[in-house]
């Protein structure tokens, strides 16, 4: 008998290598994903300026990093923007300023995907070979509304999948909104708020997102870095002792041995 809905996702035409340069730019939810990839040694940039809901606040986050990229995350959280009534300008954030200072206004289809397509031009422009991964945040926004939030979803699904046509040398959709809402419907997979992932929710969605693009050498690195990161993380009663340093040390030698095996490491 099978008790979930399980989303079936194809393995990824490309793979992630150990210890890559990865860009997340978009939602909390870039932020929790590129947490959890800076714990597994791959050098991360997660939401340089900040976090980024709307497709115009990833372009301007976009426009504002000057290197390229080999692996980029983009994560949509909403269609909705803000504009500064006395200018016009689409700010990333209001820098808590009177809400009457600024028009709420939702982008449609069309316009998210234009946006979209201005940062991943951009990206491309800087890395011809760059491979970047859409997502679609699955943390829904109580304050339009169920109704209102599950139409922005939607709008976002709807550009995403227009701009992963159009740029389909280059993008690839990942289901992480519909593994949320699909495979961890259960609220104990949710946080306190009951709109938030649990980090559970969060550890699941990212063994999905290895399963898609590591490759079997990412996979090998990361169980052999395992028990020198616990190793490393182990808060003794007493750090002064000689058993201590000498368990440390023990960890530190495998750490360089890993730095002599995988480019790229670095404690």
């Amino acid at each position: 008998m099978e008790f979930r809905t399980q989303v079936q996702i194809p393995r990824a035409s490309f793979s992630i290598p150990p210890c890559a340069r990865v860009l997340f730019v978009g939602s909390c939810f870039a932020d929790n994903m590129g947490r959890r990839f800076r714990e597994e040694k791959f050098r991360v940039e997660a939401n340089p300026f900040g976090v980024m809901y709307n497709p115009v606040s990833i372009l301007h986050t976009v426009e504002r990093v000057e290197d390229g990229y080999p692996y980029v995350v983009l994560t949509l959280g909403t269609n909705h923007i803000y504009r500064l009534k006395e200018t016009g300008e689409i700010v990333d954030n209001c820098q808590k300023r009177p809400q009457r200072l600024f028009a709420e206004e939702e982008l449609g289809v069309s316009e998210c995907r234009d946006y979209l397509a201005k940062a991943l031009r951009l990206l491309v422009d800087r890395c011809p070979s760059v491979h970047v991964i859409l997502t679609v945040s699955p943390i829904r926004y109580a304050k339009y509304g169920f109704h209102g939030s599950q139409l922005s979803k939607a709008t976002l699904l709807l550009a995403a999948a227009e701009v992963a046509k159009d740029f389909a040398d280059h993008v690839v959709y990942f289901p992480a909104y519909e593994i949320m809402n699909d495979e961890l419907r259960d609220y104990r997979f949710y946080a306190a708020d009951m709109i938030h992932p649990t980090e559970q929710a969060v550890e699941f969605i990212w063994q999905r997102f290895g399963d898609t693009f590591f490759a079997e050498d990412t996979r090998k690195f990361i169980e052999e870095w395992r028990p020198v990161k616990e190793a490393l993380a182990h808060r003794p009663f007493n750090p002064e002792s000689e058993e201590y340093q000498e368990f440390l040390a023990k960890a530190h030698e495998k750490a360089r041995l890993l730095a002599e095996k995988y480019p790229g490491f670095a404690i």
